[in-house]
């Protein structure tokens, strides 16, 4: 029987084919293919519909009227944009001068060497015969730094980044890379007629995506400059206290409800702004009663004297005084605690309920230098009382030491809340901020000692796992004195409260059932 079906003749194959199979397996075979390279090519140019755009109006603008009405058309552009820059800089920077550097930088500096370096780092991984690489998403531009936003192959976790971000710095010549495993902004506060609609819209845009990765890559250091005062607010927020500058020019609040502070630093690291800061932002709640400051200052008063108006009780003279502050402040979060049992879990800061502060300027003092075992003894105890129990009674310890390496160690586990200054070995930085901080990027060890540099530490925040880099405010003496004449504590006296049983002879400490068994054992073997 002759067949009369057409014949299509491949020329690699040379295979006489029907029509049949070439409507029905071939072409749908190709449509599909084109219609895959088309949803892949869609992100790379909605990412650059704006480059595409220019480039095809530059060219039509050349095709239609020649190269002189792209030349005036691009000086008139230029003069718009200095007008703008000059009367309206911040839009300007927002719109045109940080957009344009991002694509800059993208096009030749990351996109140019991506995958060269992803290969070098050892971040690209080869499967079924191809290179697969991580996909760089979106360059964003500040005017001190580059954010990169990647997706990570399947089987890679953030800790493959953390541990090549030097390798990844220099790859792209910066000399510092953070790399974050979370979003870098939270989601904003809706509110009005279409908060509903927008609140909707967050929740999709701002989803938990694991595979997304933020490198950070620092083109120039934000915290060399010397960051001021600042000002005392009318009212503290003991949730969001601001204390520093971050390395993106956000600022730093500092949640000291319920909480206790530990800061740790070499020899003038810049721990007094630290606490001049944490200090000045409640100066407000001391002056009103709100917040009641006691002070023990280990280094003989050259540290905190000099705000002396502040603190309602302040010693630095002798041990046994200090240690006598400490079995009354005991004593104080014993009774709140009797007042407490049954009504309310967390203190809530009243004038007739006020919050106290304990600063301990050098804590070593205390627990590991006094010579007399009693007394070294009943400040260990006292301190641990405070630590376990006073975070959730409003009575809050903020303490600086210089080396967590000695007796303050077994106490620095009770500080929720730690700072990590300008540190002399790289094995104190898990100390501080806990294990695995100096490869997520807490590289405190590496602040310089230049006296340019006092005050920048890194702190960890409470959205993300990465340590985040920081420079505390610098308050001058001069600012301290004048706050302390402003805002000095009222005159107002002490309620008189029975210290709390503290034994002062007895060999062995024997804590109530509200210690845990650690630190139970810890003061059983400090007593003896």
């Amino acid at each position: 029987m002759k067949n009369n079906a057409p014949l299509v003749n491949f020329r690699r194959l040379s295979i006489p084919t029907p029509w049949w199979l070439v409507m029905w397996v071939v072409i749908p075979y190709l449509l599909w293919k084109a219609m895959r390279a088309l949803v892949k090519l869609l992100p790379v140019i909605g990412r650059n519909w704006r480059s595409l755009a220019l480039a095809i109006g530059a060219s039509w603008l050349w095709h239609r009227h020649g190269w002189i009405w792209l030349v005036l058309v691009l000086v008139v552009a230029a003069g718009l944009g200095g007008l703008w820059w000059w009367r309206w800089r911040r839009s300007c920077e927002r719109f045109i001068v940080l957009p344009l550097l991002a694509w800059w930088r993208r096009l030749f500096v990351y996109a140019l060497h991506w995958r060269e370096a992803m290969t070098v780092c050892r971040l690209a991984e080869r499967f079924d015969g191809r290179l697969i690489v991580p996909k760089l998403l979106r360059v964003r531009c500040t005017f001190a730094a580059d954010e990169i936003l990647l997706r990570m192959p399947r089987g890679q976790n953030p800790e493959l980044y953390h541990r090549a971000a030097a390798n990844l710095a220099y790859s792209f010549d910066a000399r510092v890379c953070r790399v974050y495993s979370g979003r870098r902004t939270n989601p904003p506060a809706r509110s009005g007629r279409w908060a509903p609609l927008l609140r909707v819209v967050d929740r999709v845009r701002f989803q938990d995506r694991p595979r997304l990765v933020w490198l950070v890559f620092l083109r120039r250091d934000p915290l060399r400059r010397i960051v001021p005062a600042f000002p005392v607010p009318d009212e503290p927020d003991l949730t969001a206290l601001p204390l520093a500058v971050r390395e993106d020019l956000e600022t730093f609040r500092l949640r000291l409800l319920a909480t206790h502070l530990l800061i740790v630093g070499a020899t003038r690291a810049g721990k007094g702004s630290v606490q001049w800061s944490l200090i000045r932002a409640l100066a407000s709640g001391v002056r009103s009663g709100l917040v009641r400051l006691w002070g023990i200052d280990g280094k003989g008063g050259v540290e905190l004297s000099i705000g002396r108006e502040l603190f309602s009780r302040y010693e630095y003279t002798d041990a046994a005084p200090m240690v006598a502050m400490l079995d009354e402040l005991v004593g104080i979060m014993r009774a709140r605690q009797d007042r407490m049992q049954g009504n309310i879990r967390v203190h809530t800061p009243t004038l007739d309920e006020p919050l106290y502060v304990l600063v301990v300027d050098e804590l070593l003092a205390l627990v590991a230098l006094l010579l007399d075992v009693e007394l070294r003894n009943r400040a260990r105890a006292a301190l641990a009382l405070l630590l376990t129990q006073g975070a959730g009674l409003g009575v809050l310890v903020v303490a600086s030491t210089q080396d967590p390496r000695k007796e303050v160690v077994e106490l620095r586990d009770f500080f929720p809340t730690r700072i990590a200054m300008r540190l002399n070995e790289p094995n104190q930085v898990d100390l501080v901020l806990g294990d695995g901080a100096r490869n997520r990027g807490a590289l405190a060890d590496q602040i310089p000692a230049d006296p340019s540099m006092r005050g920048v530490g890194y702190v960890v925040l409470d959205d993300r796992p990465e340590p985040a880099r920081v420079r505390f405010a610098y308050v001058t003496d001069d600012e301290i004195r004048a706050m302390a004449q402003t805002y000095a504590t009222p005159p107002f006296p002490e309620p008189v409260r029975k210290p709390t049983a503290v034994p002062h002879r007895r060999a062995v400490y024997r804590p109530g059932p509200l210690l845990p068994d650690s630190l139970t054992d810890f003061l059983d073997g400090e007593a003896a």
